[in-house]
């Protein structure tokens, strides 16, 4: 593979390397390997990872994996502060324009799919939400429940329902909102026209037989576990209204907490909700077509190659 420089020999327009796919597959470190291979940088489209008091439970990269290669947008909020998808999308779209002054290349990667969607595709335009909306919302979820909102929102918007992360009470009151404050279906508003971007992309998914990727999150979990899950819970534990904590691994052991389970029966819990986590991640990623699925098994060769012939 030495032989020729696989995806730098042409010039033209930026170009954005995507590498998707479940949680625990391995895209960080396919992520750095390209970085490393292409002298280009990192933006994470991980939704779960731009928290900088969440470390263990989001799997944010080592110290050892963040000095591999530059990453940018990874912990870099905090929880106390609103962080929307149409902020990443700036974000991120100004990152790209700033590398692209003297980088061939950008590695995104990530399993936030709605993310990923956003900078690749643009994002519709919504109407604003009266701030009683929201805060409406939020008391009914905190009173009623997650149950509750998934069926208020399978009644007003079934459409949205089939496709949204239900276990995702912030994308679900974001849709409920809309709805409230004008009278129409978040579905019917997504109108799905692709903006124009300055740069070209190739979208990676990483994949591997579902008893391997199980097994890769049941081992996953039991390492957070031991690298100290429950005590970074614990500390956050005050702040656990927060959307950025309404997650998997953080709501299990809030519970835990809370005396309504034991810790063995949320440590199960949290492996059987990403397990089902995961499974959503390839349903969403399924069902984009420009998406190029390798195994991850010795991916990088196959995927410098596979970019190497797009190229030429």
């Amino acid at each position: 593979m030495k032989t020729k420089d696989p995806i730098n020999a042409t010039q033209g327009p930026h170009e954005i390397i995507v590498v998707a796919g479940p949680t625990a597959i391995g895209k960080t470190k396919l992520a750095i390997d390209l970085a490393n291979y292409l002298d280009c940088n990192i933006i994470s489209a991980d939704s779960r990872q731009f928290y900088k008091e969440m470390t263990i439970g989001t799997a944010v990269p080592s110290k050892e994996e963040l000095s591999a290669a530059p990453h940018y947008l990874i912990q870099h909020k905090s929880i106390h502060e609103a962080y929307s998808v149409g902020d990443f999308e700036r974000e991120a779209m100004s990152l790209i324009s700033r590398f692209s002054e003297n980088k061939d290349k950008t590695v995104v990667v990530g399993g936030s799919g709605l993310y990923i969607n956003a900078l690749l595709y643009g994002l519709d335009e919504f109407p604003e939400v009266p701030n009683a909306v929201r805060t409406q919302l939020n008391q009914e979820f905190k009173a009623n429940g997650l149950i509750w909102l998934q069926e208020e929102l399978k009644k007003v918007d079934p459409a949205y329902f089939n496709q949204v992360d239900i276990m995702n009470p912030q994308r679900i009151i974001r849709a409920l909102e809309i709805y409230r404050s004008s009278g129409i279906a978040f579905s019917t508003l997504r109108s799905d026209k692709v903006k124009k971007r300055p740069f070209k992309y190739t979208i990676i998914g990483l994949t591997a037989p579902r008893a391997e990727i199980y097994e890769r999150i049941n081992q996953r979990v039991d390492q957070m576990i031991t690298d100290g899950l429950v005590q970074e819970a614990q500390e956050l534990y005050p702040y656990r209204e927060l959307n950025a904590l309404q997650t998997v691994g953080y709501r299990e052991i809030f519970d835990h907490l809370d005396k309504k389970s034991s810790l063995e029966s949320a440590i199960e819990l949290i492996k059987q909700n990403t397990r089902r986590f995961s499974k959503r991640q390839m349903t969403w990623f399924n069902k984009n077509e420009e998406l190029h699925w390798f195994e991850r098994e010795n991916a990088l060769s196959e995927i410098l190659e596979f970019c190497f012939s797009l190229n030429h």
